[in-house]
């Protein structure tokens, strides 16, 4: 099923709800900064809790390349967090909902579903931050001074989507102040569900170092994969493959 739904900014949100009869649990997809439910590590994601008989759901945020109203320019990390929020609010409407579900996320989704943890621990029964921002202070010191100074100046950060090639997109200089107020470390020990991280180590983006970070902080259960030749958005067939394995045992072990 594909639906719409209104955030709290009277947005349309584009919604997908798949295995609505599985009885397993519940589980909350959600893809990064730029991206979109359908690109191919997210339908990877989909598919191995569909295999395992879950509930799940995915859906575009509301600032991003997909099928949701907003456009890239207006995205902030707030928005991605609230509209995650109000996505989970709609859930509990409809007949399928269960809960405690599991929240999976990339990227900036990851710190989304992370912060959502944090702050709703009971909710949550596993959680799973792929490629992980960890904080706006860690993204800093990734992104250094000089990209910093001109996105500043310039108001824009401009770069080509990988997911649609030959297209470019315009990040706000408002994202990056936004996400500086986010950090995921303080609250930390609120994270004693299972949590597997995984993070491709080339990833220039969230690095395996910031991925160690919050690792090595997290009190319960965990797991930390890394994938070997894999960047930060995981595109490659083999590297799509060990993803979805990776997270099909988990699955299988959280069950």
């Amino acid at each position: 099923m594909k639906t719409f739904v209104k955030n709290r900014k009277n947005k349309k949100l584009s919604v997908a709800v798949e295995g609505e009869r599985n009885k397993a649990g519940l589980v909350f997809i959600y893809h990064g900064l730029s991206g979109f439910k359908d690109q191919p590590h997210i339908r990877n994601f989909v598919a191995a809790f569909l295999e395992n008989d879950y509930v799940v759901v995915s859906f575009d945020a509301s600032a991003t390349q997909g099928e949701s109203e907003g456009t890239i320019e207006e995205a902030s990390t707030t928005d991605y967090i609230e509209d995650l929020e109000d996505v989970i609010s709609w859930a509990k409407t409809q007949d399928w909902y269960k809960d405690p579900f599991i929240l999976t996320g990339h990227s900036l989704g990851a710190l989304a579903v992370a912060f959502y943890a944090e702050k709703h621990p009971e909710k949550v029964r596993a959680l799973a931050p792929i490629s992980a921002v960890v904080s706006g202070k860690l993204c800093a010191e990734v992104y250094g001074t000089k990209l910093l100074d001109d996105w500043q100046k310039t108001g824009w950060k401009i770069k080509e989507t990988h997911s649609r090639p030959g297209e470019l997109i315009r990040i706000p200089w408002s994202e990056f102040e936004d996400r500086m107020r986010y950090d995921l470390l303080p609250d930390i020990d609120k994270l004693r569900m299972p949590v597997l991280m995984m993070v491709g180590d080339q990833d220039e983006s969230t690095p395996l170092a910031h991925q160690k970070i919050l690792y090595e902080k997290l009190p319960g259960k965990k797991e930390l994969h890394i994938i070997k030749g894999a960047p930060h958005t995981f595109r490659e067939e083999n590297h799509l493959r060990e993803i979805k394995g990776i997270f099909s045992k988990w699955i299988k072990e959280i069950k």
